[in-house]
């Protein structure tokens, strides 16, 4: 397999990476030429992704590098499309989400699935890739569209998605919702909730926020990653293979 078992490492590791995106982001783009930070964002993001590719099974150290790029490119993009293009959110968030349909819609047309255990083909790895590319990207103009569109401001943005964020595991342990359709939408949600707590933690108080400053914020959430995905890594309480390997022999029968 090429992707992590989720487990609550995944969920932790996956919500720093959303909230270090942003404020990382926001960082380069204000404080080197803003064309350079994409460039440099760009460049990222295409080594990590070779990288993943290249390699034959989950390392999570590849592996978290490639989402972490994911979040900062992706973060640029979708600013990008409101600050330069002058895009709404509304519609951004409305275009993203049409093409998050549109990939899940076209993978499962063509492998019969969605689900993340089955990733170990180039084919499906790409269609795996491809949404997470569009739930990051709806994820971000979901979040900016109630954070200042609809003016809920950060703090209360990062507690709606929140509570969007755990309820579709409670719908999943206490009615039986379907575990993909589950699984996806929370991830999803972890982008907005990231995002809206480091914009939360980051921008000055007369915007809303703590004032702690977007680079503060983006060293302490890297360290935390970092620490974690280096936890992970020696440990594997990640690696999908090691977990069965595990219970079969722990369960014999």
């Amino acid at each position: 397999m090429k992707v992590p078992e989720i487990t609550l490492y995944f969920w932790v590791v996956k919500l720093l990476t959303t909230a270090m995106g942003e404020a990382t982001s926001d960082w380069l783009v204000t404080h080197i030429d803003p064309v350079v930070a994409v460039v440099l964002g760009a460049v990222g993001f295409v080594v990590s992704m070779v990288l993943q590719f290249r390699v034959r099974r989950y390392i999570a150290a590849v592996y978290w590098l490639v989402v972490v790029m994911v979040s900062i490119f992706g973060t640029m993009v979708a600013d990008a499309i409101h600050i330069v293009l002058h895009v709404p959110y509304y519609i951004s968030t409305s275009v993203f989400a049409i093409a998050l349909i549109l990939v899940l819609v076209y993978w499962h047309k063509s492998e019969r699935t969605l689900s993340i255990h089955s990733i170990y083909t180039t084919k499906r790895e790409t269609f795996y890739w491809a949404t997470v590319l569009a739930t990051f990207a709806l994820g971000t103009a979901a979040g900016d569209m109630t954070a200042v569109t609809l003016h809920l401001g950060y703090l209360s943005s990062g507690i709606a998605f929140s509570i969007l964020f755990v309820l579709p595991g409670i719908l999943y342990w206490v009615f039986g919702l379907n575990e993909i359709f589950a699984f996806w939408f929370a991830y999803i949600m972890t982008r907005p909730v990231g995002a809206s707590f480091a914009d939360w933690f980051g921008v000055a108080r007369h915007d809303g926020g703590m004032g702690f400053g977007r680079g503060p914020v983006a060293l302490v959430l890297t360290i935390a990653i970092v620490a974690l995905v280096a936890f992970l890594a020696i440990t594997k309480r990640d690696v999908q293979e090691a977990r069965k390997s595990a219970l079969r022999r722990t369960n014999p029968s």
